[in-house]
């Protein structure tokens, strides 16, 4: 469980240098001086195809979370198989493709199918593991 944990922290700080590769040169040319942003309404003056992509870092630091919690739990309690880092390769797969949607046409829709997906795979995980961990 541990190679699907650490390969999702690491795209997580790929997209967090996509953000500033992106943001800072966006900043540069509107002129906009860094200041302005102390204010989170004036994140609205960026591009929205700059948004997206720091919109993604956000989603990337909230449901994973439980992902992270849940791999570490399966981890300790000795409960890895392979079955476990199948979905948790899946999740991850899933939730790089949630970052492609959002920073490229960010379609509502498929993006919220891809959502959806990886949080199903995350339910299975979860159910699983309570279910080996509680005997039932």
């Amino acid at each position: 469980m541990i190679h699907p944990l650490l390969a999702l922290i690491g795209w997580t700080f790929v997209v967090l240098v996509w953000v500033y590769a992106r943001r800072i040169p966006a900043m540069l040319r509107l002129g906009l001086d860094p200041q302005v942003f102390a204010d989170k309404r004036n994140l609205a003056k960026l591009p929205a195809d700059v948004r997206a992509i720091a919109d993604n870092y956000g989603n990337l630091l909230e449901q994973p979370v439980l992902f992270y919690a849940l791999c570490l739990s399966i981890q300790i309690s000795g409960q890895t198989d392979q079955f476990f880092v199948v979905l948790g390769w899946i999740y991850v797969w899933l939730r790089i493709a949630h970052t492609g949607v959002q920073a490229f046409g960010n379609r509502v829709m498929l993006r919220f199918f891809v959502f959806a997906a990886g949080t199903l795979v995350l339910a299975v995980m979860t159910l699983r593991a309570v279910r080996l961990v509680f005997n039932f």
